[in-house]
């Protein structure tokens, strides 16, 4: 039966680490969601243990935790790996179930909210690309809309103890991934994408820097496209600010840092943040529309 509009919709997330738990509370935040189930590797694991100690129902046998469950969920938000996100997909696709994807699979239709974010309830398997895409994308789709552009390079620093095992098995496909997403939303096909792991005590905050090739660059437009773009994105995401924007005739420099909003990951992690409040805001679109997401078509 098509889920009940009156009712959040019955929500899990799959994967216990820095992402999953910090979804979790964002998502209990949320009233037209409602987080039944968080899935881990093994029972007994840390991650588990926050989840159930916020009150929250666990499991530690995966992707099985969920197929086996006595109702398909409405929503399973993949905080895993993009390798297993391929066999996750596989097994949840025939139940009907949406997946929000935070993984950088490739596999999903790719979504960045202020960019597109109105058609992702067409789709069944929404990819939200990378941290570093939720950042850079708005950013670049918006100057790309309004000045001829033949080179992006994105530049990422992040603290080290702010990516967690899954992340760093998956560095290739997040730089993959996160190149693709802005030659798809810009229409530029010369792109580079760089990531910096950074040790430095204390932790540097998420940083994004933005260099930008092409014509007729002037400095107050540029100015006033960024800071548009920048205030859509701070909407969901309060800790994304610009920190610097320069511009040339022929070159165009943003520096975006994300603080992650209070909850319970330190300040520094916002690339945590970012994509958790962008795959919230997603799900809850979902559950704004009429049409149930067993009705929808497959992406």
């Amino acid at each position: 039966m098509p889920p009940d509009r009156n009712e959040p919709l019955r929500v899990a997330i799959l994967g216990a680490g820095l992402i999953g738990i910090d979804l979790l509370l964002k998502i209990r935040r949320s009233p037209l969601l409602d987080c039944r189930l968080v899935v881990g590797r093994q029972d007994g694991g840390l991650g588990l243990r926050r989840a159930a100690d916020l009150g929250c129902a666990t499991a530690g046998d995966g992707i099985r935790s969920l197929v086996a469950a006595d109702r398909p969920f409405d929503i399973v938000f993949d905080a895993s790996n993009a390798v297993s996100h391929v066999e996750h997909w596989k097994c949840l696709e025939p139940l009907g179930t949406r997946l929000v994807d935070l993984t950088p699979s490739m596999v999903g239709h790719m979504v960045a909210p202020t960019v597109n974010g109105a058609d992702a309830a067409a789709h069944r398997n929404i990819n939200l690309i990378s941290c570093t895409g939720q950042a850079a994308v708005p950013i670049l789709h918006a100057l790309t809309r309004h000045f001829p552009t033949s080179y992006i390079e994105v530049v990422t620093t992040a603290a080290s103890s702010s990516v967690g095992r899954a992340t760093r098995l998956n560095l290739d496909e997040y730089i993959g991934t996160t190149q693709d997403a802005v030659r798809t939303f810009t229409g530029v096909p010369d792109v580079k994408v760089m990531v910096n792991l950074s040790p430095a005590s204390p932790p540097t905050t998420f940083r994004v820097a933005l260099s930008v090739l092409g014509t007729g660059f002037d400095a107050d437009a540029v100015r006033h496209v960024v800071s548009e773009a920048a205030a859509k994105v701070s909407a969901f995401a309060p800790g994304f600010a610009v920190k610097a924007c320069t511009a040339a005739d022929d070159r165009v420099f943003v520096a975006v840092e994300v603080a992650a909003a209070g909850d319970r990951i330190p300040r520094h992690v916002g690339n945590l943040d970012i994509i958790n409040s962008a795959a919230v805001l997603i799900a809850e679109r979902c559950a704004r529309d009429s049409a149930p997401a067993t009705t929808l078509g497959v992406s």
